[in-house]
């Protein structure tokens, strides 16, 4: 007896000594706390164990197990104070079952009482503390020999093992604590250090504006082309500058030319220039915008409303870097820096056959996209700002924003960007009838906002009069194939009017939510009666889409 009392001894200790060991190798402790059960259960003879801590929502999880599969490590979940295990982390003190058929507080959760019927099987129970506090528990279950005083050994065991585990899991909590710390340091000074770009007549101090900045910083001393791309109004020319000014040609000329705005013939005339004679009118020779650039920057805005015809003799300038004056022979070479812009989907058009593959590519060197104003949200007080100090500048004004007004600009949809903020603001205070502009002193408050005019307008056909209805444009590819754009032109049909009205449901949840909301006036009542759901449900799925509810 006393030998037998001897070995048990030595086989404890010795067990102890491997647990400590494999604690204290490695702060991984879903790897160590499982290699220390393998060590407790081989060693001691048990049939299994486990590890059970309190996860940050509440519940009692397994952390690790030995002897069960992962089907009944699974099933590892208590409440506190929920059965032996929920007992045993809500008093702090351990607990030892003999029988487990006989004992009602055994929940069996994982089947250990059905899977030896003809053996007594034996639960112990106890705390894993820590700095006087229960951070789990650690269990295992045996089957019951004819000796006496066997529970009160193993108890003393595998409460020697649960100190150990819980100085471990204390020790491990603390240097994650102080890596995390660490962390989030570093990102702070990383972000503090991050150098900060502007740029002249830019306003921008969001992460994306800040993105875009620092692309024109690195492209502008090169002679690249450079793609502007984004919805119109959100200041494409401004960059286009601010590409020239950093840029080695900064002293030279600046010349610019919307395309859109000119006739095939004039175009060509416009940037190549024309003979003396060359057409009725040409009662002289003049120099082409390439000539007047030769040197600095040419811009070509809205570069995706060209002639097919004319792409063709764009691409032959890009290509050999001069051309011939209409109605003239004789070759010009210039040096030039092409800045283009456009608010088209060129992909689109390319597949379409409406856009030149090959000039796509000559002119797609380096693009750089431009957010709409709905995106960048924290710049909206630093341009009513800029925007304010112009006008009190240019007529003796000493307008100012107060934060309600200031609210009522971040939450509007903005379809126009820059562009109808800057005419907003401007209208807002020259109707001012005092210095202060308020929340009430903006017209859509009044419901007389421009962009609903714009982009809602009563039918004829409408099926109630009065309704809204959306005013047809393009339709544009998923958001994906343009590169992060959104809006009309960009991605998902969420800017102001710039979705598809039809009457046809569109496949996906998402754009059916969409098209519901677009067919109602962006009211999420009537667009949840449409689709035959509760407003709830309608308020629950556009969060779940993140789809942008429209303020006008």
């Amino acid at each position: 007896m006393v030998s037998m009392h001897h070995e048990r001894a030595s086989i404890e200790l010795l067990t102890v000594y491997q647990v400590s060991k494999i604690l204290g190798a490695s702060l991984d402790i879903h790897k160590t706390f499982r290699e220390a059960l393998n060590v407790l259960v081989s060693m001691m003879g048990w049939r299994r164990g486990a590890v059970i801590l309190q996860t940050e929502e509440g519940p009692l999880c397994g952390m690790c197990s030995v002897g069960l599969s992962r089907d009944e490590s699974a099933k590892l979940s208590f409440s506190v104070g929920e059965g032996i295990v929920g007992r045993v982390f809500s008093t702090g003190v351990p607990m030892v079952v003999p029988d487990i058929s006989a004992e009602p507080m055994f929940l069996n959760r994982t089947g250990a009482a059905d899977q030896s019927p003809d053996e007594t099987i034996a639960y112990i129970a106890t705390p894993i503390k820590a700095d006087r506090r229960t951070l789990g528990v650690l269990t295992m279950d045996r089957s019951v020999t004819t000796r006496s005083g066997v529970f009160d050994e193993d108890l003393r065991l595998l409460s020697m093992v649960a100190s150990l585990m819980g100085q471990n899991l204390l020790l491990h909590r603390g240097v994650s604590a102080e890596q995390g710390r660490l962390y989030e340091e570093a990102r702070r000074l990383s972000k503090a250090l991050k150098p900060v770009f502007q740029l002249d007549m830019a306003i921008g101090s969001s992460p994306r504006m800040q993105e875009v900045f620092a692309e024109v910083h690195q492209v502008a001393p090169t002679k690249t082309t450079v793609l502007l791309r984004g919805e119109s109004g959100t200041g494409k020319e401004v960059i286009a500058r601010a590409v020239h000014n950093l840029s080695p040609r900064k002293d030279a000329a600046f010349v610019r030319v919307n395309c859109a705005a000119l006739t095939e013939s004039l175009l060509e005339s416009e940037l190549f220039g024309h003979e003396k004679g060359a057409f009725t009118g040409a009662v002289g020779s003049r120099k082409g915008r390439f000539e007047m650039a030769h040197g600095g920057t040419l811009f070509l805005d809205e570069i995706g409303d060209i002639s097919a015809s004319f792409q063709a003799k764009l691409l032959r300038v890009l290509q050999e870097k001069e051309f011939e004056r209409v109605g003239g022979s004789h070759p010009i070479k210039v040096d030039v820096r092409l800045v283009m812009a456009t608010n088209r989907n060129l992909e689109k058009m390319v597949a379409a056959g409406e856009f030149r593959a090959d000039l796509y590519y000559r002119i797609n060197v380096v693009s750089i996209f431009l957010p709409p104003l709905r995106e960048r949200r924290e710049d909206i007080p630093l341009m009513v700002e800029h925007f304010l100090a112009r006008f009190n500048r240019e007529n003796s004004r000493k307008v100012k924003v107060t934060p309600r007004a200031l609210k009522v600009l971040t939450s509007c949809y903005w379809p126009g960007n820059v562009r109808e903020l800057e005419n907003c603001v401007e209208r807002t205070a020259t109707m001012a009838l005092n210095e202060d502009l308020t929340d009430l002193s903006f017209p859509c408050h009044d419901n007389r906002c421009l962009t609903q005019v714009l982009h809602y307008i009563d039918r004829e056909d409408a099926v109630k009069p009065g309704r809204p209805i959306a005013i047809p444009v393009t339709e544009a590819p998923p958001r994906e194939a343009s590169a992060g754009y959104g809006g009309a032109e960009y991605g998902q049909p969420q800017g102001g009017g710039a979705a598809v009205a039809t009457d046809d449901k569109p496949e996906g949840e998402r754009d059916r939510l969409i098209w519901a909301m677009e067919k109602c006036g962006w009211v999420q009542a009537k667009a949840a009666r449409l689709l035959n759901i509760t407003p709830r449900q309608m308020g629950y799925a556009l969060q779940k889409y993140d789809i942008e509810v429209r303020k006008f």
